[in-house]
């Protein structure tokens, strides 16, 4: 059984993560997983971490309290959004070893531009020196996964600056466009996808 990626374009948060949960509520083994690439206006959202949660300073962008793991963090125009439907025992994976698989992605597409990123067991997500380019938030519901990955494309990072972005104080946020030419997020959405499905489908052959 492949794996079907699909290009949504710029998307609502709120509507599509409720056809997230549609999807993963009414999954069967027969189901086809997917990969979601998309964009979202500017948002906050509020992972299920909420122990000494923080309102953002500022006022004029929505803060959403969502289902994933983590804590808040900032979408907007330029970040890439790639969500993750997965039937996680397809695969023979767990949580950690998933969030692995993604995180690699990311890095391998930042190692083919010569950019050299890493990631952090204790801390979720892809790195370039300190700062951070990339976030992983995800739901497992029946050991599928829904949620996924956020990639700071060529945005306006200064709303990070409002909130300790996933938890962290003073964590630094930067995007692809500082270090190489700005490539489309349908282009790298699918290109992160296309890895993101090679790894699982080398797992089941």
């Amino acid at each position: 059984m492949s794996i079907d990626v699909k290009y949504l374009g710029m998307t609502p948060y709120e509507s599509t993560w409720n056809e997230m949960k549609i999807f993963t509520s009414k999954r069967n083994d027969s189901t086809r997983d997917e990969i979601w690439i998309t964009e979202h206006e500017a948002i906050y959202t509020l992972g299920l971490n909420r122990k000494d949660f923080k309102r953002p300073l500022r006022e004029d962008i929505p803060v959403l309290a969502v289902d994933r793991g983590g804590k808040i963090t900032y979408h907007g125009r330029g970040q890439l959004i790639v969500y993750t439907l997965i039937d996680l025992k397809r695969y023979h994976l767990n949580i950690r070893s998933f969030v692995t698989l993604i995180e690699k992605s990311i890095i391998n597409f930042l190692s083919h531009r010569d950019i050299k990123a890493s990631a952090k067991i204790e801390a979720p997500g892809v790195y370039i020196g300190n700062k951070k380019i990339a976030s992983l938030g995800l739901r497992i519901k029946n050991q599928a996964s829904y949620h996924g990955l956020s990639m700071n494309i060529d945005m306006d990072l200064s709303p990070f600056e409002a909130i300790d972005p996933c938890g962290y104080k003073d964590l630094q946020m930067t995007q692809l466009k500082t270090f190489t030419d700005s490539l489309s997020i349908k282009s790298i959405g699918l290109e992160i996808a296309k890895d993101i499905k090679h790894q699982l489908l080398n797992l089941k052959s």
